[in-house]
Protein backbone atom coordinates (compact mmCIF):
# COMPACT_ATOMS: atom_id res chain seq x y z
CA UNK A 1 0.00 0.00 0.00
CA UNK A 2 2.88 2.36 0.83
CA UNK A 3 4.51 1.68 -2.55
CA UNK A 4 1.33 2.65 -4.44
CA UNK A 5 0.89 5.72 -2.25
CA UNK A 6 4.48 6.86 -2.89
CA UNK A 7 4.04 6.32 -6.63
CA UNK A 8 0.93 8.53 -6.67
CA UNK A 9 2.75 11.17 -4.62
CA UNK A 10 5.56 11.29 -7.21
CA UNK A 11 3.05 11.78 -10.04
CA UNK A 12 1.47 14.89 -8.53
CA UNK A 13 2.03 17.98 -10.67
CA UNK A 14 2.43 21.49 -9.24
CA UNK A 15 -0.09 24.04 -10.53
CA UNK A 16 2.27 25.68 -13.00
CA UNK A 17 3.44 22.35 -14.36
CA UNK A 18 -0.08 21.50 -15.56
CA UNK A 19 -0.13 24.65 -17.72
CA UNK A 20 3.37 23.89 -19.03
CA UNK A 21 2.29 20.35 -19.87
CA UNK A 22 -0.69 21.75 -21.79
CA UNK A 23 1.60 23.95 -23.90
CA UNK A 24 3.88 21.00 -24.60
CA UNK A 25 0.91 18.84 -25.61
CA UNK A 26 -0.52 21.53 -27.93
CA UNK A 27 2.89 21.95 -29.56
CA UNK A 28 3.26 18.19 -30.04
CA UNK A 29 -0.18 17.88 -31.64
CA UNK A 30 0.55 20.72 -34.08
CA UNK A 31 3.91 19.17 -34.97
CA UNK A 32 2.10 15.93 -35.80
CA UNK A 33 -0.71 17.66 -37.70
CA UNK A 34 -0.60 21.40 -38.38
CA UNK A 35 -4.39 21.51 -38.83
CA UNK A 36 -5.26 19.35 -35.80
CA UNK A 37 -6.89 22.09 -33.73
CA UNK A 38 -8.53 23.69 -36.77
CA UNK A 39 -10.32 20.41 -37.43
CA UNK A 40 -11.10 19.93 -33.73
CA UNK A 41 -12.72 23.36 -33.56
CA UNK A 42 -15.13 22.57 -36.40
CA UNK A 43 -17.40 20.47 -34.15
CA UNK A 44 -17.79 17.27 -32.19
CA UNK A 45 -19.27 14.03 -33.49
CA UNK A 46 -18.83 11.44 -30.73
CA UNK A 47 -20.45 8.02 -30.95
CA UNK A 48 -20.21 7.50 -27.19
CA UNK A 49 -21.59 9.11 -24.06
CA UNK A 50 -19.50 8.06 -21.06
CA UNK A 51 -21.08 8.26 -17.60
CA UNK A 52 -18.31 7.56 -15.14
CA UNK A 53 -17.11 8.07 -11.60
CA UNK A 54 -15.37 11.29 -10.58
CA UNK A 55 -12.44 9.28 -9.17
CA UNK A 56 -9.21 10.90 -10.38
CA UNK A 57 -7.74 7.49 -11.22
CA UNK A 58 -10.39 6.69 -13.83
CA UNK A 59 -10.17 9.36 -16.55
CA UNK A 60 -12.52 8.43 -19.38
CA UNK A 61 -10.17 9.23 -22.27
CA UNK A 62 -7.18 7.69 -20.49
CA UNK A 63 -8.63 4.28 -19.68
CA UNK A 64 -10.43 3.99 -23.04
CA UNK A 65 -7.53 5.40 -25.07
CA UNK A 66 -9.80 7.74 -27.00
CA UNK A 67 -8.92 11.06 -28.60
CA UNK A 68 -10.56 14.49 -28.12
CA UNK A 69 -13.93 14.44 -29.87
CA UNK A 70 -14.57 10.70 -29.46
CA UNK A 71 -16.29 10.71 -26.04
CA UNK A 72 -19.00 12.97 -24.62
CA UNK A 73 -18.38 12.73 -20.88
CA UNK A 74 -20.34 13.09 -17.65
CA UNK A 75 -18.82 12.11 -14.31
CA UNK A 76 -20.15 12.11 -10.76
CA UNK A 77 -19.58 10.32 -7.46
CA UNK A 78 -20.07 6.56 -8.00
CA UNK A 79 -21.32 6.95 -11.60
CA UNK A 80 -24.94 7.46 -10.59
CA UNK A 81 -27.91 7.69 -12.96
CA UNK A 82 -30.47 9.76 -11.06
CA UNK A 83 -33.29 10.65 -13.42
CA UNK A 84 -34.29 13.83 -11.55
CA UNK A 85 -30.71 15.12 -11.71
CA UNK A 86 -30.93 17.92 -14.30
CA UNK A 87 -27.16 17.96 -14.70
CA UNK A 88 -27.01 14.33 -15.80
CA UNK A 89 -30.23 14.24 -17.79
CA UNK A 90 -29.39 17.39 -19.76
CA UNK A 91 -26.14 15.68 -20.77
CA UNK A 92 -28.04 12.53 -21.82
CA UNK A 93 -30.61 14.64 -23.71
CA UNK A 94 -27.93 16.54 -25.60
CA UNK A 95 -25.96 13.37 -26.36
CA UNK A 96 -28.98 11.43 -27.64
CA UNK A 97 -31.02 14.10 -29.43
CA UNK A 98 -28.35 16.50 -30.69
CA UNK A 99 -25.08 14.58 -30.93
CA UNK A 100 -26.88 11.36 -31.92
CA UNK A 101 -24.54 9.09 -29.99
CA UNK A 102 -24.96 5.39 -30.67
CA UNK A 103 -23.68 4.11 -27.33
CA UNK A 104 -24.05 5.14 -23.70
CA UNK A 105 -21.50 3.61 -21.34
CA UNK A 106 -21.86 3.61 -17.56
CA UNK A 107 -18.40 2.77 -16.27
CA UNK A 108 -17.79 2.09 -12.59
CA UNK A 109 -14.65 0.78 -10.95
CA UNK A 110 -13.68 -1.70 -8.29
CA UNK A 111 -12.96 -0.27 -4.85
CA UNK A 112 -15.20 2.74 -5.50
CA UNK A 113 -15.14 5.08 -2.50
CA UNK A 114 -18.75 6.11 -3.08
CA UNK A 115 -19.92 2.50 -3.01
CA UNK A 116 -17.92 1.84 0.15
CA UNK A 117 -19.42 4.94 1.79
CA UNK A 118 -22.93 3.74 0.90
CA UNK A 119 -22.21 0.28 2.31
CA UNK A 120 -21.13 1.99 5.55
CA UNK A 121 -24.36 4.04 5.49
CA UNK A 122 -22.66 7.43 5.19
CA UNK A 123 -25.05 10.13 6.46
CA UNK A 124 -23.20 13.22 5.23
CA UNK A 125 -25.69 15.95 4.24
CA UNK A 126 -24.73 15.85 0.57
CA UNK A 127 -22.90 12.59 0.01
CA UNK A 128 -25.32 10.53 2.09
CA UNK A 129 -28.32 11.67 0.06
CA UNK A 130 -26.49 11.26 -3.23
CA UNK A 131 -25.65 7.64 -2.38
CA UNK A 132 -29.17 6.70 -1.28
CA UNK A 133 -29.76 4.58 -4.39
CA UNK A 134 -26.66 2.50 -3.69
CA UNK A 135 -27.76 2.04 -0.08
CA UNK A 136 -31.10 0.68 -1.29
CA UNK A 137 -29.39 -1.66 -3.76
CA UNK A 138 -27.08 -2.87 -1.00
CA UNK A 139 -30.05 -3.81 1.18
CA UNK A 140 -31.91 -5.37 -1.74
CA UNK A 141 -28.95 -7.61 -2.57
CA UNK A 142 -28.00 -8.39 1.05
CA UNK A 143 -28.50 -12.16 0.72
CA UNK A 144 -25.99 -12.43 -2.12
CA UNK A 145 -23.54 -9.97 -0.59
CA UNK A 146 -23.65 -11.39 2.94
CA UNK A 147 -22.63 -14.76 1.51
CA UNK A 148 -19.35 -13.22 0.30
CA UNK A 149 -16.93 -13.51 3.23
CA UNK A 150 -13.99 -11.63 1.73
CA UNK A 151 -14.58 -7.90 2.28
CA UNK A 152 -12.76 -6.81 -0.87
CA UNK A 153 -14.75 -9.25 -3.01
CA UNK A 154 -17.97 -8.06 -1.38
CA UNK A 155 -17.17 -4.42 -2.16
CA UNK A 156 -16.23 -5.25 -5.74
CA UNK A 157 -19.43 -7.23 -6.27
CA UNK A 158 -21.40 -4.26 -4.95
CA UNK A 159 -19.54 -2.04 -7.43
CA UNK A 160 -20.77 -4.35 -10.21
CA UNK A 161 -24.34 -4.33 -8.89
CA UNK A 162 -24.19 -0.54 -8.80
CA UNK A 163 -23.25 -0.35 -12.49
CA UNK A 164 -25.94 -2.86 -13.45
CA UNK A 165 -28.54 -0.87 -11.53
CA UNK A 166 -27.61 2.40 -13.28
CA UNK A 167 -28.06 0.75 -16.68
CA UNK A 168 -31.52 -0.47 -15.62
CA UNK A 169 -32.51 3.04 -14.51
CA UNK A 170 -31.19 4.59 -17.69
CA UNK A 171 -33.03 2.05 -19.85
CA UNK A 172 -36.35 2.75 -18.12
CA UNK A 173 -35.96 6.55 -18.20
CA UNK A 174 -38.50 8.43 -20.32
CA UNK A 175 -35.73 10.04 -22.35
CA UNK A 176 -34.19 6.74 -23.46
CA UNK A 177 -37.60 5.13 -23.93
CA UNK A 178 -38.64 7.94 -26.29
CA UNK A 179 -35.42 7.56 -28.25
CA UNK A 180 -36.01 3.83 -28.70
CA UNK A 181 -39.65 4.31 -29.68
CA UNK A 182 -38.49 6.74 -32.36
CA UNK A 183 -36.27 3.97 -33.71
CA UNK A 184 -32.93 5.41 -32.63
CA UNK A 185 -30.09 2.89 -32.70
CA UNK A 186 -28.91 3.35 -29.14
CA UNK A 187 -27.08 0.77 -27.06
CA UNK A 188 -26.47 0.91 -23.30
CA UNK A 189 -23.35 -0.69 -21.85
CA UNK A 190 -22.38 -1.30 -18.22
CA UNK A 191 -18.63 -1.62 -17.68
CA UNK A 192 -16.35 -2.01 -14.67
CA UNK A 193 -12.73 -0.82 -14.53
CA UNK A 194 -10.14 -2.69 -12.47
CA UNK A 195 -7.59 -0.31 -10.97
CA UNK A 196 -5.24 -3.22 -10.24
CA UNK A 197 -5.03 -4.44 -13.85
CA UNK A 198 -6.06 -1.41 -15.90
CA UNK A 199 -8.66 -3.50 -17.72
CA UNK A 200 -12.34 -2.81 -18.46
CA UNK A 201 -14.83 -5.69 -18.19
CA UNK A 202 -18.31 -5.49 -19.78
CA UNK A 203 -21.05 -6.42 -17.27
CA UNK A 204 -24.35 -5.78 -19.02
CA UNK A 205 -25.75 -4.50 -22.29
CA UNK A 206 -29.19 -3.38 -23.47
CA UNK A 207 -30.13 -2.78 -27.11
CA UNK A 208 -33.28 -0.87 -28.12
CA UNK A 209 -35.75 -2.15 -25.55
CA UNK A 210 -38.85 0.09 -25.50
CA UNK A 211 -41.51 -0.76 -22.94
CA UNK A 212 -44.69 -2.30 -24.37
Amino acid sequence: MKIASNHIQKRRKPYGEILSANKAWAKQMIEQDADYFKHLALGQYPDYLWIGCSDSRVPAAGVSQTEPGELFVHRNIANQVITNDFNLMSVVKYAVDYLHVKHIVVCGHYGCGGVIAAMKNNTDKYLGDWLSGIKEAYKRNSLELDAILDEKEKINRMCEINVERQIEKLASSSLIQKAWKKGKELQLHGWIFDLETGLITPLTEIHNKPKQ
